[in-house]
């Protein structure tokens, strides 16, 4: 199972569209995630009409019309792997342990908020990725997405995609 990872898209305010080379992991991908910041709902119309399925959640800078439609905290069985996606997880000290603590029954937490990318193992075996932002890198050298295969309930093969700049 292809996994293609995203978040903190902020369309039409830091772009006006995603990237080329992320459509065409979008299109080829089994699962796309994404982890809130979208600011727009035509993104999530997009994303929803092209991806064969699409586990997402709302964030911080997500408005009413976008909440209405996503949760803070989405959850998904992805062939054995159990996922969890939300947006904002706090700090970076302590994120493992504390998300290790929220998240008990989850194999995978993919967040965003930091448009940093991340990728750490709690001592508990919950797997926490980023996916950084594709069109708002701030502080960062490029524009950030992954993706990532899933088997047997296994994650395996996380590569961070650095965009070509705009």
């Amino acid at each position: 199972m292809r996994l293609v990872l995203m978040s903190d898209t902020h369309l039409p305010k830091r772009a006006r569209d995603l990237p080329a080379p992320l459509w065409s992991a979008v299109d080829a991908a089994d699962v796309v995630v994404h982890a809130g910041d979208w600011v727009d709902v035509p993104l999530l119309d997009a994303l929803q009409s092209r991806a064969s399925r699409l586990i997402a959640c709302y964030g911080n800078n997500d408005g009413p019309a976008l909440r209405a439609r996503l949760p803070e905290v989405a959850r998904a069985d992805l062939g054995g792997l159990r996922l969890a996606v939300v947006h904002e997880t706090g700090p970076s000290a302590g994120r493992e342990s504390r998300c290790a603590a929220r998240f008990p029954d989850v194999d995978l937490l993919v967040f965003g908020h930091s448009h940093i990318p991340w990728d750490t193992t709690a001592a508990t075996g919950l797997r926490l990725l980023n996916p950084g932002s594709p069109t708002d890198r701030r502080r960062q050298p490029h524009h950030t997405y992954m993706t990532a295969i899933v088997s047997s309930g296994t994650l395996t093969d996380v590569t961070l995609h650095h965009l070509p700049p705009r």
